[in-house]
């Protein structure tokens, strides 16, 4: 059939066009080669230009061509589809392997005929957990993670002690080698020391590292065993084998003792909660909150049991796999990593509890790295050929010589996300970059970090955020130039900004409810606080009370 269908497609056929220019009969002659590969309407346009055709005669032109084209195509087909039936009838083709041929391409281009994709042991262990967390054996579970999580904050702490012993053993050391020093001993002696300090450390933080890593991989793959086979026993309660093993009673959890200074204290926290409505026509209910509030205070798990803990830990659980879920905004620098500041003190209480659900925030970093690696190498080449193209018109090479020096980083404003099932009450945080200029008290809703607000809010809109914690002051410390009218300025753009944004989720969600919690540092005074808490119903519309009295 191949054959037959290149003796009649792959031939010139002659199109033939008769016009008059005044008294004058003209013919047009044109070689095309079937089938033909151009658009009709660039050919026409083709012929116009070669042969200098007068323009009263393009739409007729047009026409012609495209019905010429049109109907020696189909007689190709028609020609093709006579040769192919007679091959079938001379049994030059095989008909039951054309008919199977036939059948699995119907098949695999017909959705009702698709084979059902197989879900994946990620799928299949959260439509379990689902289930399990909202019965009965709920209490199991977080009662197990409870452990769980016990066990590796003691391992954190013996970690910890032999670090301190270490660092306070070399301390002496170095102290009474600079004792010596410029009597028996040199500044290279002093080196070699520090050196060997600093690999001696390292050494012994991999140790611990390696240690933690696979114990969080151990628990991990015996929670989600045990988590099937626990899903499993209760199908089938007659062959139950792990009916005892499921009875944990809250009175046998185990309780670490508040040991090595590790235990996080509660400090007094302040809040104001409203109620606001935004929209012109139709108006959504929101909550807002204004918390004096560490960041890292959602995240954190208490080692005891105390009132309202384990209630934020299932309602944590239970939205895990739901379209209600809590996200949380950390300020960090340019750098992809968990080595300094916020970034370290994050990556240490997600360390704290095993995420069965997630992989481990180390590994969530590296595939951010590299999705940031491939970005920032696309852009760069899209930038050197606007630069060249720049050169050749007196253009200047600032950015491109910008984007050479900060490629491998992400830029103000930019931000990027990771998911956590092991934290106390989120399940996403947004690490949203910023830079010194966040401190000056100029910046404007143009700012990078304020347009990063409002990306990470539609980030909220489109995967089912309902709950996002922001630090108002876009800062999580306080600093002498921090005065009180600097954070009335920041308080004010940013409730704004947030307000603007707030009412732009109404046309990217069709206007669901949500909170948003506004954190100030823990240094902030009362005073302050409340006049923050002032300012807020000043500028969103706060829900009116109403009081109903009897007449009698």
């Amino acid at each position: 059939m191949k054959k037959n269908r290149e003796r009649f497609c792959n031939r010139e056929r002659e199109f033939v066009y008769e016009f008059k220019v005044g008294s004058q009969c003209l013919e047009l002659r044109v070689p095309l080669k079937f089938p033909v590969q151009e658009n009709a309407s660039h050919l026409h346009g083709h012929l116009m230009l070669l042969h200098n055709l007068p323009c009263f005669i393009e739409k007729d032109l047009k026409e012609a061509l495209s019905q010429f084209i049109e109907e020696e195509s189909l007689k190709d087909y028609d020609r093709d589809a006579e040769a192919a039936l007679e091959a079938v009838k001379s049994g030059e083709v095989d008909l039951h392997q054309l008919a199977s041929t036939w059948a699995k391409a119907y098949a695999e281009t017909t959705l009702e005929h698709a084979r059902p994709e197989e879900p994946s042991w990620d799928e299949e262990f959260a439509d379990v957990y689902h289930d399990l967390i909202h019965s009965p054996a709920s209490e199991t579970l977080l009662n197990l993670e409870h452990n769980y999580f016990v066990s590796i904050s003691e391992l954190i702490g013996e970690r910890d002690v032999e670090l301190k012993k270490l660092r306070e053993r070399q301390g002496i050391e170095m102290e009474k080698v600079m004792q010596e020093l410029g009597k028996s001993l040199t500044d290279q002696d002093v080196n070699s020391l520090a050196a060997q300090h600093f690999e001696s450390q390292q050494d012994l933080e991999n140790k611990w590292s390696n240690e933690l890593k696979q114990s969080t991989a151990i628990q991990k793959q015996e929670y989600q065993e045990w988590v099937m086979k626990l899903h499993q026993d209760l199908k089938n309660p007659k062959n139950s084998s792990l009916s005892e093993e499921i009875k944990v009673q809250p009175s046998q959890l185990r309780e670490s003792a508040e040991a090595n200074g590790r235990i996080y204290e509660e400090q007094r926290k302040l809040e104001e909660s409203f109620t606001i409505h935004l929209g012109a026509q139709l108006k959504t209910m929101h909550n807002l909150r204004l918390l004096r509030a560490d960041m890292l205070d959602f995240c954190k798990h208490k080692r005891s049991h105390r009132s309202g803990v384990k209630l934020h830990r299932l309602q944590t659980a239970l939205s895990l796999y739901s379209t209600s879920l809590c996200g949380l905004v950390l300020l960090v620098d340019n750098r992809i990593n968990s080595y300094s500041g916020i970034k370290r003190d994050f990556a240490t209480v997600c360390q704290e509890c095993t995420d069965f659900h997630f992989p481990r925030i180390e590994e969530q970093l590296e595939v951010v790295q590299q999705v940031v690696l491939y970005a920032r190498t696309q852009r760069r080449s899209k930038l050197k050929e606007s630069h060249d193209s720049g050169n050749r018109n007196g253009g200047s090479d600032d950015k491109t010589k910008n984007a050479d020096r900060n490629y491998l980083n992400i830029l103000p404003g930019e931000f990027y996300i990771t998911r956590h099932s092991n934290l106390s009450e989120i399940h996403v945080a947004f690490h949203l970059c910023v830079d010194d200029n966040v401190k000056s008290g100029n910046i404007t809703a143009r700012d990078p970090a304020i347009m990063g607000l409002r990306n990470i809010l539609k980030v909220c809109c489109t995967h089912d955020i309902t709950t996002i914690s922001i630090p108002l002051l876009l800062v999580h410390d306080m600093s002498e130039e921090m005065t009180i009218p600097w954070c009335l300025r920041r308080a004010e753009l940013v409730f704004k900004c947030v307000k603007g944004f707030m009412m732009e989720m109404a046309s990217w969600d069709g206007g669901i409810s949500r909170t948003v919690q506004f954190l100030v540092p823990q240094s902030i005074s009362e005073e302050m606080f409340y006049q923050l808490s002032n300012m807020l119903p000043q500028i969103f519309r706060v829900s009116s009370t109403l009081t109903l009295t009897s007449k009698h």
